[in-house]
């Protein structure tokens, strides 16, 4: 299998990525694919503010094991050709890239599922620390939520 795994600070180019991911290999039938954005309203309880901008932090080489492990476990689940999975860190402004999940299969079922659940498990898994810039200027650090945990949740059921 084919693998991509970078954290980075520049943006990321969807078109190449995706060339990238299948060159040569006439037997992917499938890609699915998923890119996150940086959101410009988040709601933290009963609280929506305004987002101006994130800081992505992470612990380099530990996050890419740690992404690596979510990686070969999809790749253990599902028949895959190739995985790319990029993350940004640093400062991004809202309505930016922060991530990107493409995986390719013979069939369409194993890239769909598959990307799904790369992206729910990197959501609990993956080392970040996030701290969003609100439009007010105050700052605060994004705690995990709940509806994060049960995604990941109900992919960890599947396995018994």
């Amino acid at each position: 299998m084919r693998r991509v795994i970078r954290v980075q600070a520049e943006p990321f180019d969807l078109a190449i990525e995706t060339a990238q991911l299948t060159a040569g290999d006439t037997a992917c039938g499938a890609v699915a694919s998923f890119i996150g954005l940086v959101r410009n309203v988040n709601q933290v309880g009963s609280v929506q503010s305004d987002v101006a901008a994130m800081t992505l932090e992470h612990y380099p080489g530990m996050t890419e094991k740690a992404l690596g492990r979510i990686v070969e476990a999809a790749a253990g689940r599902w028949p895959l050709r190739a995985v790319t999975l990029i993350h940004r860190v640093g400062s991004l402004s809202a309505g930016e890239p922060i991530v990107l999940v493409l995986t390719a299969s013979a069939h369409r079922r194993a890239a769909f599922e598959s990307c799904e659940y790369i992206m729910d498990i990197l959501k609990t898994e993956a080392p970040f620390w996030k701290k969003e810039r609100l439009g007010s200027g105050e700052e605060r650090w994004v705690d995990a939520r709940e509806s994060d945990g049960e995604a990941a949740a109900r992919w960890l059921k599947s396995d018994t």
